[in-house]
């Protein structure tokens, strides 16, 4: 402190002004979940409710398919490890991997037209192929394939152009291809039906998961400090303003590892990011992250949840998979997710040439289609106040003065009678997108609010009845939090 006293004013008022700033970082860095700051870091994401996932990548080129055989269990971006793919053999897709018809713009716009608010988008998965041009790996499109587009930077400035929020996965921890890399032990099986199989699970099972000899040929920490921390930079600092990082499988992740990328994270407070960085409290990410499942209201503690899921069976680009969930099913999903409280991100697989295929672009019209019409039961909404309802589902909207419910009709009641069991004073009824036939009677039973209903659905995929009450309910109630993580598949 005498040293500071006998240093020039100017040189005092600095260091304060620096201190200062330091602590305010940091601070925001470590909002804490329920606090006013990370609730307003969090006011976009919850209003948004509905974003796009892109895996994509040089699995696209084999599609599930190695020396004539079918991958036989899990997504087509995992065929590397499932088929126990040598390191240089693997290498060599990226010479074949030649998009053509990739359009960010297209993407984007897509997207837009579906209701989406965000997208997130592979940028590295766990083969360790880059999807930009990183200086950290050669192992990326620039350098490796012909067709040298760097495509995340095509994405963010589409979606800049358009609006979009936009976030990366990023595989931190797991990575095939750069030596030092994590790999999820997968017995030989699961891939094809490999005569070597039995020699190469006793490799797995003494070498960390790990198949061929060139992905030991450097640490963990060396591969955390010398490709993963820096292309975590690069992301960072080459395209804009990103809105989320999204990580996965924290195979192999210790604090020191994990905590290098939360420092880095502590320049970019207004950052979201998911729970899979290390499954610790300490790194619990803003939000909870069930994969290819709705959550059931047991397993809801009040925590900020987005569930991912695919519209086939593969996140990356499969030629065999045609088992396409329906539009409908797709909506349900959705609102589901939002009378959870929580958002849903659905993906997409682009092959190789880069186009998104067919059965999903159906799809995602169709879901834009039916929010332009409902949308308004959708964004911006809260959890239920009820108890889920055999019919349907509740979303919430409150004003400074009262509260309006959206009920989505899965199931329409062949009696003409929906019934809400809930002790609610209401208002007025109506149905979305009916125009003057919009109102609707209703009146309190012992049971709940009865709303007299057409004797048909308006809408084969779901029906949306607004309902407004004549006083604003109290805060949704919540469990307490469990500190539960959901499981993610293929960890």
């Amino acid at each position: 402190m005498e040293k500071i006293k006998k240093l020039p004013l100017f040189f005092n008022l600095s260091l304060v002004l620096v201190l200062l700033v330091a602590f305010a970082v940091g601070a925001r860095a470590q909002a804490q979940a329920g606090t006013p700051e990370h609730d307003a870091k969090m006011a976009w994401w919850r209003e948004a409710r509905f974003g796009l996932f892109i895996h994509w990548g040089i699995y696209s080129v084999p599609a599930g398919v190695y020396k004539g055989h079918e991958q036989q269990h899990g997504g087509a971006e995992w065929i590397m490890n499932r088929c126990k793919i040598p390191v240089a053999e693997y290498q060599r897709y990226a010479a074949g991997f030649n998009p053509v018809k990739f359009d960010a713009d297209a993407w984007v716009r897509l997207a837009k037209d579906a209701g989406m608010k965000y997208i997130v988008v592979t940028s590295k998965h766990h083969d360790g192929f880059a999807m930009f041009k990183s200086a950290a790996s050669a192992f990326n499109i620039v350098d490796a394939t012909p067709f040298k587009h760097d495509v995340i930077g095509e994405i963010a400035d589409a979606c800049r152009r358009h609006g979009m929020k936009l976030g990366f996965y990023y595989s931190q921890a797991q990575d095939w291809n750069n030596p030092g890399g994590a790999a999820a032990r997968k017995v030989a099986s699961e891939g094809w039906d490999n005569p070597d199989a039995a020699k190469i699970d006793a490799y797995t099972a003494a070498h960390n998961g790990h198949w061929d000899p060139a992905q030991e040929t450097r640490s963990m920490a060396g591969y955390i400090d010398q490709v993963a921390v820096p292309q975590i930079k690069e992301l960072l600092s080459n395209y804009g303003d990103i809105a989320i990082i999204w990580w996965d499988t924290p195979t192999g992740m210790t604090d020191e590892f994990a905590r290098k990328f939360a420092d880095i994270l502590k320049q970019h407070p207004q950052i979201i990011t998911n729970d899979r960085l290390l499954r610790k409290p300490a790194f619990a990410g803003d939000f909870k992250t069930p994969e290819q499942k709705i959550p059931t209201e047991d397993q809801l503690d009040g925590r900020d949840l987005e569930a991912c899921m695919t519209m086939n069976g593969t996140w990356g680009f499969r030629t065999s998979d045609q088992n396409w969930k329906s539009p409908a099913t797709l909506v349900r999903n959705l609102m589901t997710m939002a009378a959870n409280g929580g958002n849903f991100l659905l993906n997409v697989g682009p092959d190789a040439l880069g186009q998104i295929p067919d059965a999903s672009i159906e799809r995602l019209r169709a879901v834009g289609a039916w929010l332009r019409v409902n949308g308004e039961a959708l964004y911006g909404t809260q959890g239920s106040p009820v108890k889920k309802p055999a019919w349907g589902v509740v979303t919430r909207k409150d004003s400074a003065v009262d509260t309006t419910l959206y009920l989505t009709v899965f199931e329409w009641p062949a009696n003409g009678k929906l019934l809400l069991r809930a002790n609610f004073a209401a208002a007025d009824a109506s149905l979305l997108g009916d125009g003057a036939n919009a109102k609707l009677a209703f009146e309190k039973t012992k049971e709940g609010i009865v709303i007299r209903v057409p004797a048909t659905a308006p809408d084969e995929i779901a029906t949306v009845i607004k309902l407004e009450l004549a006083n604003k309910l109290p805060a949704r109630k919540t469990q307490r939090a469990s500190g539960q993580s959901f499981d993610i598949v293929d960890e």
